[in-house]
């Protein structure tokens, strides 16, 4: 079986190539590309490949622009960092999606839905002998689908808040920010070294401002970044006691139903 891999991260395109001497031995990897327009390009002068391994985000662009550009006469696998959630309407429609980071059993199951798709009749590239030389029917109309309902491009996220002191006004990098807390309609900004500032905003707008890998909603009240979260403490009925640096004055609980996904965003 032959690939072609879309990755623009050294890194994931090795661990990539590691978990396939494991899940698939006799794959060959015929090229690992970075870019949007190197992709284009191999594409248009190269066989169609059994499977393309790719990545959403690439180092010029998505890579939904490759197919957007070169009729594609492969399989698609993404690997990607979207949120697991918004990607179950795609998993029944003959593509699959794994989340970084790729785990072995995944890339085999989704190798082996590989397989059922090309069948008995498979030819020489590992693609069905009927369709060798024309696109298969699922590929453009599953990637029609995930353009439309992929998230839109978003502006950067918040990288400095303007905070008060005294009759000053001073830019703080929001790299310095341990949590946020919502109290009686007044939200706080703790830093990690124990200042205190009133903030203009809800947690509800600063959901959509700050970085979700580096800052989660733990509860109604409190927003955390990484680097302050120094342990969880089993509680109750399946709760977790959050221990933030530096401490709050209030508990941090967070619930049974959002235990996991605190847990989640802790590992990465």
């Amino acid at each position: 079986m032959t690939i072609l891999i879309l990755e623009d991260e050294y890194p994931a395109a090795e661990r990539l190539q590691r978990l396939l001497t494991q899940a698939a031995p006799t794959a060959q990897v015929l090229a690992v590309l970075d870019t949007v327009a190197g992709a284009v390009a191999w594409l248009t002068t190269h066989p169609a490949p059994a499977l393309i391994l790719s990545d959403i985000q690439l180092a010029d662009g998505l890579s939904l622009d490759v197919f957007a550009q070169v009729v594609v006469r492969s399989p698609v696998i993404f690997t990607t960092a979207y949120d697991q959630y918004a990607l179950q309407a795609f998993r029944a429609n003959g593509i699959d999606y794994l989340l970084k980071p790729l785990k072995l059993p995944e890339l085999q199951t989704a190798l082996a839905k590989l397989s059922h798709w090309a069948g008995p009749g498979a030819g020489p590239n590992g693609l069905p002998a009927a369709q060798a030389q024309v696109p298969p029917p699922p590929s453009s109309l599953n990637l029609e689908r995930l353009l439309d309902a992929l998230p839109q491009p978003q502006r950067p996220f918040k990288t400095r808040f303007l905070v008060r002191q005294g009759e000053n006004l001073l830019p703080l990098p929001t790299a310095e920010v341990a949590w946020f807390w919502s109290r009686r309609d007044t939200v706080t900004l703790a830093t990690h070294d124990g200042r205190r500032f009133v903030v203009d905003y809800t947690l509800e707008q600063l959901d959509g401002l700050l970085d979700p890998s580096q800052f989660f909603r733990l509860n109604r009240q409190f927003v955390a970044q990484l680097p302050a979260v120094r342990r969880l403490v089993p509680h109750f009925g399946g709760k977790l006691l959050v221990e933030l640096h530096p401490a709050p004055t209030d508990e941090i609980i967070v619930s049974k139903e959002k235990a996991s996904a605190v847990k989640s965003w802790l590992e990465g």
